[in-house]
């Protein structure tokens, strides 16, 4: 999956932004521009540009990570945003997935021309906590889309989702915990939680993410950055 970032930048809005991956590195590799500033990257068309022979770039089959240095929905991209639905519009030889924590802005920011949504776009709704899932996820499942994900991350805390998980709407749950050297640790018993609940909807589940701080069997270990994707996939918890 390619990662596209039209955008840079972001603002915190609830408790899983707390120590944000976009900040912290931003803060590590030094940056003239405030990370809550909101401005274009040089990767704004990316999915449009083509080699010497006028063909595309990226051929037909590319899968596009949006907007993992800010988020699709944030308010300060209002202005350009038409401009990226005019250019997913334009490639629906290639699919597209972005995440969010603004599900709420969803309805607002959508294309005259949605419908009942793309069929090579996907959205993931980000919920952290309880809190947050109860709020998120009525929206979500009330709006127009063709391929739906839940993303549980940073997991800050057991989490039920039993109500909302409907598999006629979602297609897959992932699960990951939070990276850093301040993480807050994931409780792994959280995790076999939610992929019960998922075997007993029936809707996939991915452990994807230990986070830095995994606490399994009453201890606490660090997982360095490098091992969290597959000291995750190594649980052997995911289903497809």
């Amino acid at each position: 999956m390619l990662m596209w970032n039209p955008w840079h930048g972001c603002h915190k809005i609830s408790a899983g932004c707390r120590h944000c991956y976009v900040y912290r590195e931003d803060a590590a590799f030094g940056t003239s521009t405030p990370t809550n500033e909101v401005r274009k990257t040089s990767s704004f068309n990316l999915p449009m540009r083509r080699d010497r022979k006028k063909n595309w770039k990226f051929p037909a089959g590319t899968e596009f990570a949006l907007c993992f240095t800010s988020d699709l929905l944030i308010e300060e991209a209002d202005e350009w945003r038409e401009e990226i639905w005019d250019m997913i519009r334009q490639r629906t030889d290639c699919r597209f997935f972005f995440f969010t924590k603004r599900i709420d802005r969803l309805a607002q920011c959508l294309p005259s021309d949605w419908g009942d949504g793309y069929d090579h776009v996907g959205i993931g709704c980000t919920v952290e906590n309880q809190e947050r899932a109860d709020y998120r996820m009525p929206i979500f499942l009330s709006l127009p889309i063709k391929h739906r994900m839940v993303i549980v991350a940073p997991m800050l805390e057991k989490v039920d989702l039993r109500e909302y998980l409907i598999p006629s709407l979602i297609e897959e749950v992932s699960v990951g915990g939070e990276s850093g050297k301040y993480a807050r640790p994931l409780d792994f018993r959280w995790v076999l939680d939610m992929q019960a609940q998922c075997r007993e909807s029936g809707i996939p589940f991915n452990f994807h993410q230990t986070g830095s701080y995994l606490i399994k069997d009453g201890r606490q270990y660090h997982i360095p950055r490098e091992h969290q994707h597959s000291q995750a996939k190594k649980a052997g918890l995911n289903t497809k």
